[in-house]
């Protein structure tokens, strides 16, 4: 296999750029597994709202649960007196390059909508990945934001869900995300890039993404399936 020119970043603008450019969730899964992380993908019901959308940024997690207590006065935990719990807070604390990713309640109430949408793009967060529903399609869309959910559904989860905690550890169906991993979706899922291999993962996915280029080549010119393995080690 030839020799790939591996491109060069100093910030995570000109990383996230690269991603966007020239990998897929598909290739950056195969290079964790074969290091030994094989538990790195979102269930596969989390899904860009369209096709076409891709996230890519630094996680900043947050935990929601169901609640159906009401909002105060009365209630033991103060913030739990508030309309959504934290969330207002957290999303006033998204920074540049981060990506909203929420867990914790149940599938029967949206987790992410428009103004949410809004409110996250003038923070300069790029993404939100939430493991239940979104609403509000139609706006989300108009702002090419991406949204990756498991589909749309209205009910609002104000009188259902708070927001308990944010910049803190989740995990989503055994999935650890930590605050600062790398998120990376597209159409094919979402997986979790942790921040300690961060570095050779990308190396050896662009890698990786240059071989199976010569490997499609090769099939498409007459190559068969096992010589082009036996050939490149890749298929």
């Amino acid at each position: 296999m030839d020799t790939v020119e591996i491109p060069s970043y100093n910030n995570d603008n000109a990383l996230f750029t690269l991603i966007r450019e020239g990998l897929f969730s598909a290739v950056v899964g195969d290079v964790m597994d074969l290091m030994g992380y094989t538990h790195q993908f979102l269930p596969p019901q989390i899904m860009p709202l369209r096709e076409d959308l891709v996230v890519v940024g630094r996680a900043m997690p947050v935990l929601e649960a169901d609640d159906f207590g009401g909002e105060g006065p009365g209630r033991a935990g103060g913030d739990l007196n508030q309309p959504f719990g934290l969330m207002l807070k957290a999303l006033d604390d998204l920074r540049e390059n981060e990506v909203y990713i929420c867990t914790g309640s149940s599938p029967n109430y949206a987790l992410w909508g428009e103004l949410m949408s809004m409110a996250a793009s003038n923070r300069g967060a790029v993404g939100a990945v939430v493991n239940g529903y979104s609403r509000d399609t139609r706006g989300i869309l108009a702002q090419n934001f991406p949204c990756f959910s498991y589909g749309r559904y209205a009910q609002d989860q104000r009188p259902r869900g708070k927001v308990i905690d944010y910049r803190c550890t989740i995990e989503i169906e055994g999935v650890r995300v930590r605050p600062g991993d790398i998120v990376f979706g597209d159409l094919d899922g979402v997986c979790i890039i942790p921040n300690e291999i961060e570095a050779e993962v990308f190396l050896r996915s662009w890698e990786k993404a240059y071989g199976e280029k010569q490997v499609f080549e090769a099939i498409k010119g007459g190559m068969g399936a096992q010589e082009a393995w036996d050939t490149f080690g890749i298929m």
